[in-house]
């Protein structure tokens, strides 16, 4: 099963800011009569609001969003340059749907805050880059009318994980494959048109339109004083469809997910981290554990190797295949994966794809082999009794059924 956005029934666990209560879409009047008109700002006030704020990205790092602000508008300084802000919507992630979600909720408030980045960073061309409901959007664009200082373009990327990387984003809007680059310069000194480039993703451009209406005290009067603010999270539960749900910082896991009736939590998405659900029970929602803002509950009767084995095989799938540890590396550990997944002799499976691990890390084009491999050793370590007892013939799971949402190939 593909988790999408019209599957993802939104619930509430505060005051909503960026989700409205009943799913209902807020086109540009909706929007306006909710959360006032947005006036312009000097980009000084607007970058002081957003430091002010707390505010971090949240499309994975979890990068201060007013320090991307300024370095792209210094390298515009620096070197004559007009910069370019991309609004990063292309959620390749498969188990998540909180961007899409937003998108179709609240569009004019992502519009608002790449707008908002526009000017602070001076830019002359912004972009909205998604996989899918471009029509919808390019209306949100167009009901705006001549409002913004320039002109949103809304661009399609292909479906695949590494999309929206950041530097896959740009090569893909300057005509190229929608494929990662070498780091060096980054995009924030040469992207799109060889010009310093923004890409942030809309959940954090929403969150500055708020900010700029708002005030930086009023995005901290949720979440915690380390991780201020709401985020938005894609949760899998058993029997459930998955849905997005909009909660603040510092929320305990369990009032998210049913861990009575768990053996391990997915959080932060398929380049995140497998906990065990105990250890998940005494942990609350930050923005270092949430990572692409997927949390998911595995079931007691499911097995854990086995689902990591699905997941890495996509992932091994969807690498770009440009250098060596995606090409070679991250297939090899999946396959091993496999081996390990089943239950059966395994040799020194175990100890080889810690090993490979190792040497994949780091040595990437992107960071796709760094978060797999995230991944792999967060199972080995989670999954260790269950690996134990597939090394002796058995298999403890009850529930064959596939519970991680993994594309066909």
């Amino acid at each position: 099963m593909t988790t999408t956005a019209t599957h993802a029934p939104v619930d509430l666990y505060m005051s909503p800011r960026l989700l409205a209560p009943g799913g209902t879409p807020a086109d540009h009047p909706t929007h306006e009569q909710r959360y006032g008109p947005l006036t312009s700002f000097h980009p000084a006030e607007l970058l002081r609001a957003a430091a002010e704020s707390g505010l971090t990205g949240r499309g994975g790092a979890a990068f201060p969003m007013y320090r991307k602000l300024a370095s792209v508008a210094e390298a515009g300084r620096r070197t004559g340059r007009t910069p370019v802000v991309v609004a990063n919507g292309s959620e390749g992630e498969p188990a998540s749907a909180k961007d899409k979600t937003l998108l179709r909720l609240s569009p004019h408030l992502v519009l608002d805050g790449l707008c908002l980045a526009a000017e602070a960073t001076g830019a002359g061309e912004a972009y909205l880059a998604v996989e899918d409901d471009a029509t919808h959007l390019e209306a949100a664009v167009a009901e705006r009318g001549d409002r913004d200082r320039i002109p949103v373009r809304v661009v399609r990327v292909p479906k695949r994980f590494l999309s929206g990387e950041s530097s896959a984003l740009t090569q893909h809007l300057d005509g190229r494959p929608a494929l990662p680059r070498h780091q060096n310069p980054p995009v924030r000194e040469r992207g799109v048109h060889g010009a310093p480039t923004l890409v942030q993703n809309v959940e954090t451009l929403a969150h500055l339109a708020l900010i700029a209406r708002y005030g930086a005290d009023w995005y901290r009067s949720a979440g915690t004083p380390t991780d201020p603010g709401s985020v938005l999270c894609t949760l899998h539960v058993p029997g459930r469809e998955p849905r997005v749900v909009e909660a603040p910082y510092g929320l305990p896991l369990h009032r998210l997910l049913p861990l009575h009736t768990t053996s391990a939590v997915l959080t932060g998405g398929y380049h995140g981290t497998w906990i065990p659900a105990a250890q998940a029970a005494q942990l609350t929602l930050t923005a270092g554990n949430l990572g692409a803002g997927v949390l998911a509950a595995l079931p007691a009767d499911r097995c854990g190797p086995a689902e990591t084995a699905r997941v890495l095989r996509h992932l091994a799938l969807e690498s770009a295949g440009q250098c060596g540890p995606c090409l070679s590396g991250l297939p090899r550990i999946a396959a091993a994966f496999q081996t390990l997944a089943a239950p059966g002799p395994q040799g020194t499976t175990r100890e080889d794809v810690s090993r490979w691990a190792g040497l994949v890390e780091g040595r990437g084009a992107c960071h796709h082999p760094d978060g797999t491999v995230r991944l792999v050793r967060s199972a080995l370590t989670t999954f260790a009794p269950e690996l134990d007892a597939h090394a002796h013939g058995h298999c403890t799971a009850t529930d064959r059924t596939p519970f991680l949402p993994v594309p066909r190939s």
